[in-house]
């Protein structure tokens, strides 16, 4: 008899999700006997969830809105290099003496970082300032990830100066700060990286006063929204002939440390799943 690990995504609401189809491909491309199913989970019935990996009924899965955080509380061991984001948003399932234990971890910073890498090779060379639009819980891991390879400044602009500069101190004080986006045509001049982590650019919505006009000429504005594929950020920078790097990457990248946890083999990120997935959009 086969053993069929099982897997899934959470969320409230979950059925917009993409995961299923990406970690699907990647089932059928290397002929697992496995599953990937989305769930939704209410926010109060997430600790009885979390159990149901610690039955064994799950050997893990991921995490979206508005579970993240609470996550990141829950589980019973943490990833030590994305611990300080206080959110995960990919579980496992790990053996100990105990029984199974649940392990947590962010791979949002990772899905960054591999997105820009791929579509816009060099992309952190001689970045003296960046600009991160937002202070939530995509902010954190984009700014952490932003620490580990802009050498310069990364300033956290968000509608509330005090929650971007929580978030800043929180991160590394010294290369982060905290910001309204009121700053932002001040920085933008000597700004090389724009990333937007809010959920503006879904629903036709766009930034009131965003002058990307006043960025240097060889910027790179990025957004972490794909759905559009091109936000109306993104759609300005490009008239602008800036350059630009879409967010569906993210979501491919973060998705291959939890399918090679669950099911044993680490997936690649090919032309033809990004095709798959751009079909839906």
């Amino acid at each position: 008899m086969i053993h069929v690990k099982k897997a899934f995504v959470i969320g409230y609401p979950i059925k917009h999700s993409r995961s299923p189809l990406i970690h699907g491909h990647w089932l059928a491309e290397h002929g697992i006997a496995g599953s990937y199913e989305p769930i939704e989970v209410a926010p109060e019935a997430l600790p009885a969830f979390l159990d149901r990996i610690r039955s064994g009924e799950f050997t893990g899965g991921n995490v979206t809105v508005p579970h993240k955080e609470e996550a990141w509380k829950l589980v019973d061991f943490r990833d030590l290099d994305t611990d300080h984001l206080k959110a995960f948003n990919t579980l496992s399932q790990v053996e100990t003496v105990d029984g199974i234990a649940i392990y947590g971890q962010n791979t949002d910073l990772y899905g960054f970082l591999a997105n820009l890498d791929q579509q816009a090779p060099g992309w952190n060379k001689d970045v003296e300032n960046a600009i991160v639009l937002g202070a939530g819980g995509a902010a954190r891991a984009v700014a952490a990830g932003l620490m580990l390879r802009v050498p310069g400044r990364v300033h956290i602009l968000n509608r509330t100066r005090e929650r971007a500069a929580a978030l800043a101190a929180d991160i590394v004080p010294r290369r982060a700060v905290g910001g309204s986006l009121d700053d932002f045509a001040a920085l933008a001049p000597t700004s090389q990286l724009v990333v937007n982590t809010t959920t503006i650019g879904m629903h036709g919505t766009r930034f009131d006063n965003l002058d990307l006009s006043l960025l240097p000429k060889s910027a790179l504005v990025t957004d972490i929204v794909y759905v559009p594929l091109v936000t109306p950020l993104l759609a300005d920078a490009r008239a602008l002939g800036l350059r630009t790097v879409d967010g569906l990457g993210m979501l491919l990248h973060q998705a291959v440390p939890g399918f090679e946890a669950w099911f044993g083999v680490r997936p690649e990120v090919t032309p033809a799943l990004r095709q798959k997935i751009e079909a839906t959009l």
